[in-house]
């Protein structure tokens, strides 16, 4: 893909790692970044002649209402927008945008910071197949892309992968605590939580192909131990009903977010 021009709005943590991946990658000709803590602190201070192609929204949801109207100049020329801001619709940067913008709404998440991350995306109907090409490799950057067929389903996207690193750390949290509460000492108890944890990934990315039902059951003896923890485990009220309705909880404040 040829070096393009990019104008990025926010350099927080996820902000940051796109424009270090994208230097990299050597995927950025001219990079602009907007960041009240940086020379440009907003976007009356971008330089007059930039003329960005892309235009990367990395903020926080809370503070788009107010400035995202200052960019509408750029997508006004043709300038393709990606937002990463959870819960901000499409129709909300329509909105602010005009009808007319090209739009990608995505939801990455905190892996990308290690090049592991992946992130789901949609595109209004402005956007042209190469443009969404150009995205998925803006995106790529910090990991695998999917495309969402229905912007809805952004929400619930945003419960099992936007979330999901929360719960696999309560998940290291809850085995270590499980470990003490069994007589081990913290340390140990922390150590083999994360290991376990890392390793059992590790094992999961090596044989994608082998279904997470069957590389559990491939390690539960009928009548021996694994069994009797996932007896507790997947009984009736268990893991799979506390689940549904944690993700029905997030996805329900992603769609009171989604303004």
């Amino acid at each position: 893909m040829e070096k393009l021009d990019i104008l990025l709005v926010g350099c927080g943590k996820m902000g940051s790692v796109l424009a270090e991946r994208w230097q990299k990658l050597s995927l950025c000709g001219q990079l602009v970044i907007v960041d009240p803590a940086l020379p440009v602190k907003s976007a009356a201070g971008i330089p007059a002649g930039f003329k960005p192609q892309v235009v990367v929204f990395a903020v926080k949801p809370q503070t788009l209402s107010a400035m995202a109207g200052d960019y509408k100049t750029y997508a006004a020329a043709g300038a393709l927008v990606i937002s990463i801001a959870a819960g901000k619709s499409v129709a909300f940067f329509e909105k602010h945008l005009g009808a007319a913008a090209k739009i990608i709404r995505s939801m990455p998440n905190t892996p990308a910071a290690i090049g592991q991350g992946i992130t789901v995306a949609y595109a209004n109907g402005n956007v042209s197949a190469a443009e969404k090409e150009r995205a998925a490799t803006l995106l790529g950057a910090i990991g695998d892309v999917l495309w969402a067929e229905r912007e809805a389903l952004l929400n619930p996207v945003t419960a099992l992968s936007g979330n999901g690193p929360a719960y696999v750390f309560l998940l290291i949290e809850t085995l270590a605590k499980a470990g003490v509460h069994s007589g081990l000492s913290p340390d140990m108890a922390e150590k083999l939580a994360r290991q376990t944890v890392i390793g059992s990934a590790a094992l999961t990315a090596a044989i994608p192909d082998v279904p997470a039902a069957q590389l559990r059951a491939n390690v539960t003896t009928p009548a021996g131990t694994t069994q009797a923890a996932l007896n507790v485990l997947m009984a009736e009220h268990g893991i799979q009903e506390l689940f549904d309705k944690a993700f029905a909880a997030a996805t329900k404040r992603a769609e009171e977010l989604a303004g």
